[in-house]
């Protein structure tokens, strides 16, 4: 690192008192910046208070809990473009903050039943069904169901739950996650850690490309890594999606989730032992006929056509402007729920008001550099994630900035509230040369990286640096470990544990005096770090040779 770069400026009216100064021959003053000084003034300047600040407002009532299309979306891309627009950042979509992402907003009727085997089954408590088809409703009428185990045709690991059964006009009925979290088998799969192919994106997607015309996901709270209350509330409402030229009428007709215990009576009607079924399933391509059990369903939908935006600004850089660092989060959550009497906003504290703060920091910092770094370095908060990452696979297949151009992107979603750790945990550790990025920058604050604490629940595939990562761009997530730096931390997290895993995607999800920010603030000190150097020319992490991305 060059520790001093030069500059002649007509002023230092600016830097007065703080750098050495010459005076030359034209009366321009020579000034000497200490680049050290000023990366630790910037550092600093990234403290839990303005954290705390930026997410009380918006997780806060006013804000609606931020659904795409609302009042809250306005409130928050308002509140995003003045504190950008005071720190320096400029519109990183030509002259606009925002890049408009079509959308469409289906909402199910919740007046209707899953009637199958002679019994109806409730929406909400007992299954939750939906079309993405935009037509005005789409039914499934007596549709026999198939078992197809977890609903996988992966050729590369020698499995095809799909094999030698025709599931067209059927169906089908499949287990969360993939085989290498029933087995804990390394060999089978990735073991314990999930593959794209345990998203419940995949089964859709794949179920579709088998012709099935419904399809129905078995919820069980271990391999899903959340409870069914997560199910209930973020599939339920105005779900939206993208429009596409065929109306969606590639997508199964029906698809949707029931729970275990509605999985269990399904498969005793069919003469089936659904633990044994599941055992089968977990060892191998696998599917059976449900005996004479059919599916009957009509799905009432209200059709919006909606606009989101991304929100996107950037410093621009001083010596290369057209190579980004791009730092992203999700602004969005899952809104509010006017049927309910009492709270009715999903205020979506942690998740993501907490990453949205902290990309307001890390450009502050950023902007308090007395010279601009020599990359551009962009921030992005973008829609939609809850409902499928759709914001950044927009983004990701209209980019405006080429992926060739990107260097890196350091996503930021649902931060650590429980105070500081000794470690890093890295979701997706080994995936790329941003780790030993990390790795550099943690061990300056006497911590070192760890990898994925739940490696089950997939979830380098569930937040929006995989949009990224599919074009190639290396993409980090990372947040505070699972090592406490003390008793008193470690007794925080014991107080807490209880409270945070009830409030993902619940109304609960609020700001909470007890929380302990300071292991964030030490997280989002490490990402500018990571940035700061990789602001520098000529720096390019590549990613590893085992990684699916670095095709």
């Amino acid at each position: 690192m060059k520790n001093k770069i030069v500059l002649s400026l007509l002023s230092t009216a600016l830097l007065a008192g703080c750098f050495d100064s010459a005076t030359t021959q034209t009366e321009e003053k020579t000034v000497t910046i200490n680049t050290t000084q000023a990366f630790d003034v910037s550092y600093e300047s990234i403290n839990k208070e303005q954290l705390i600040e930026h997410i009380k407002v918006l997780a806060s009532d006013e804000f609606e809990g931020r659904a795409p299309s609302s009042k809250g979306e306005e409130l928050t891309l308002d509140y995003l473009t003045k504190q950008l627009t005071a720190v320096g950042f400029v519109p990183g979509n030509g002259d606009s903050f925002l890049q408009a992402v079509p959308m469409i907003s289906i909402e199910a009727s919740p007046e209707m039943t899953l009637s199958i085997g002679g019994k109806d089954y409730q929406y909400g408590p007992e299954m939750v069904m939906g079309s993405s088809r935009i037509t005005d409703f789409s039914e499934l009428k007596d549709s026999d169901l198939v078992f197809v185990g977890y609903g996988i045709n992966a050729p590369e690991y020698n499995w095809n739950d799909y094999q030698d059964v025709d599931v067209k006009g059927k169906t089908v009925v499949m287990l969360v996650n993939d085989p290498g979290f029933a087995t804990q088998d390394p060999a089978i799969f990735n073991g314990n850690a999930m593959t794209y192919y345990g998203r419940w994106t995949y089964k859709y997607e794949e179920a579709s490309r088998q012709g099935a015309e419904g399809a129905i996901i078995i919820h069980e709270t271990a391999p899903a890594s959340y409870n069914w209350s997560v199910v209930e509330h973020s599939w339920t409402g105005p779900q939206f999606g993208f429009v596409r030229e065929d109306l969606n009428k590639g997508r199964v007709a029906v698809e949707g989730w029931v729970n275990s215990d509605v999985a269990k009576e399904l498969f005793d009607s069919a003469g089936l032992n659904f633990e044994e079924s599941k055992a089968q399933a977990a060892k191998g391509s696998f599917n059976v006929d449900m005996g004479d059990l059919q599916a009957t369903i009509k799905v009432n939908n209200t059709v919006k056509e909606s606009v989101s935006y991304n929100f996107i600004a950037t410093l621009p850089g001083s010596t290369t402007p057209d190579e980004h660092i791009l730092y992203t989060a999700h602004w969005d959550h899952l809104g509010k729920d006017t049927s309910l009497i009492g709270d009715q906003v999903y205020n979506g504290a942690v998740d993501n008001a907490s990453g949205t703060a902290a990309l307001i920091e890390v450009a502050e910092a950023f902007a308090k550099l007395p010279v601009a770094p020599q990359r551009s370095i962009t921030i992005m908060a973008v829609t939609a994630e809850e409902q499928g990452l759709l914001g950044s696979k927009f983004y990701a297949t209209n980019p405006i900035i080429p992926a060739s151009k990107t260097v890196a992107n350091i996503n930021m979603d649902a931060l650590g509230v429980v105070g500081k750790s000794s470690d890093v945990s890295v979701y997706g550790l080994g995936q790329s040369e941003l780790d030993n990025f990390l790795a550099t920058a943690a061990k300056k604050q006497g911590r070192s990286i760890a990898g994925d604490p739940r490696p089950a629940a997939g979830i380098y595939y569930r937040s929006d640096h995989f949009a990224f990562a599919n074009i190639g761009i290396p993409a980090l997530y990372a947040k505070t470990g699972k090592t406490p730096v003390d008793e008193a931390t470690k007794a925080l997290r014991a107080k807490l544990k209880e409270s945070l895993g009830k409030c993902y995607h619940n109304l609960c999800d609020e700001y909470d005096e007890a929380w302990d920010m300071s292991g964030a603030v030490q997280d989002i000190q490490a990402f500018y770090e990571i940035g700061y150097e990789l602001s520098k020319e000529n720096v390019w992490p590549k990613w590893s040779k085992s990684s699916e991305f670095k095709r």
